[in-house]
């Protein structure tokens, strides 16, 4: 599972007003001429950007003291292998300064909707010499949620960079996009070709405006599966490159889940693919655990492995108290990440709201 399930909000007159509609799909924005790359995530990276934001309207009284302590743990994990710079509510200030402590970690005051960092802020790429962040109109997951604030995260952390803006019509969140570094992407059609998003935006005009915007040469489209979650299927909770032609998969193994046959569908794709260089890729599946610890387990509780996060020198993953599962996704990480410590952490407050570790991240990558 992924991400909460709908918490529907009256949004038709803001949607309007920051998002009106894709472009004609014919013709997407026009460029300048530059090409932008954007690294994988493995590549040294400059910071890491948070948000410590969790409204009791979104995540109810009974989750949001465990949902703060995990974006500490996961900030603090972080900051000892490289910067960590947290954007927070200005009313969550001291709260965050108290669990923080004197970590690594820099807290930047500024209005918020939620804690997703990956989807809201920015995407950052580069031309060879000039960093940039790419501002992908979020929409609140197609009008599913409050995002009034959260719709000004990536230009502002764009300034707080010092990188330019880049502009588009296409409406995307980075927790939809999984790329590695040279040339290929893998997205989920269920998000980014759906008509909350993109009306009208074919395959071809997608592909188009990332070649334009991130370097991709080759998209692997994965079906993903929409309505069942707010973000209508991420690629960040389905597969991950771990290095150039590896990709790791995630399995569900729960006949009764939604993604049961859709994740066979994915291995089945991601197996019979090539990378953008013609490489066959390597898959390797990475099960989620057989159970969960009792205390936060819901119907929305993204019971995976796949939403880890690649920092400098380290793997930061989940653990969900399965004692094997957990044992065999860190042996695994180690495997596919020699070189890198791999850290497991207990998020089951942020999982308990369908999401992970990765969701709450977005790295800034070295100049």
């Amino acid at each position: 599972m992924r991400r909460r399930t709908f918490v529907q909000t009256t949004m038709a007159a803001l949607g309007s007003v920051l998002w009106a509609g894709c472009a004609d799909s014919d013709s997407p924005e026009d460029h300048d001429g530059r090409t932008w790359l954007m690294p994988e995530e493995g590549q040294p990276h400059q910071r890491t950007w948070m948000a410590f934001a969790a409204d009791e309207r979104i995540w109810g009284a009974h989750l949001v003291p465990e949902v703060q302590r995990d974006l500490a743990t996961i900030a603090t994990t972080i900051a000892r292998y490289e910067p960590v710079t947290m954007l927070v509510r200005p009313a969550d200030q001291a709260l965050a300064q108290r669990l923080i402590g004197a970590a690594n970690v820099e807290l930047i005051p500024t209005d918020l909707d939620d804690l997703w960092m990956r989807d809201t802020g920015p995407v950052f790429v580069h031309d060879g010499n000039t960093r940039a962040g790419v501002d992908f109109n979020f929409n609140g997951w197609g009008d599913k949620q409050e995002y009034r604030a959260d719709a000004k995260v990536a230009e502002f952390v764009t300034g707080r960079a010092g990188v330019e803006t880049l502009h588009t019509d296409l409406v995307l969140e980075g927790g939809a996009l999984e790329v590695d570094g040279e040339g290929t992407a893998i997205i989920t059609e269920s998000c980014v070709l759906n008509s909350n998003r993109n009306p009208g935006w074919k395959k071809r005009d997608v592909e188009a405006e990332l070649a334009y915007l991130l370097g991709i040469e080759k998209v692997i489209w994965l079906p993903g599966i929409a309505g069942h979650d707010i973000t209508d299927g991420h690629t960040d909770f389905y597969a991950r490159f771990t290095g150039p032609g590896v990709v790791v998969a995630g399995l569900d193994d729960d006949p009764d889940s939604f993604d049961y046959d859709v994740t066979r569908r994915h291995l089945d794709i991601l197996r019979a693919a090539t990378d953008a260089r013609g490489r066959p890729l390597r898959v390797e599946v990475l099960p989620g655990p057989s159970s969960v610890r009792e205390t936060f387990e819901n119907d929305d509780f993204a019971a995976g492995y796949i939403n880890f996060y690649v920092c400098n020198g380290a793997v930061i993953a989940p653990e969900f108290g399965d004692p094997d599962a957990d044992a065999a996704t860190a042996a695994t990480l180690t495997r596919l990440f020699p070189g890198r410590d791999v850290v497991q952490i207990n998020i089951d407050g942020i999982a308990a709201g369908g999401g992970g570790i990765h969701c709450t991240t977005q790295q800034e990558p070295a100049a």
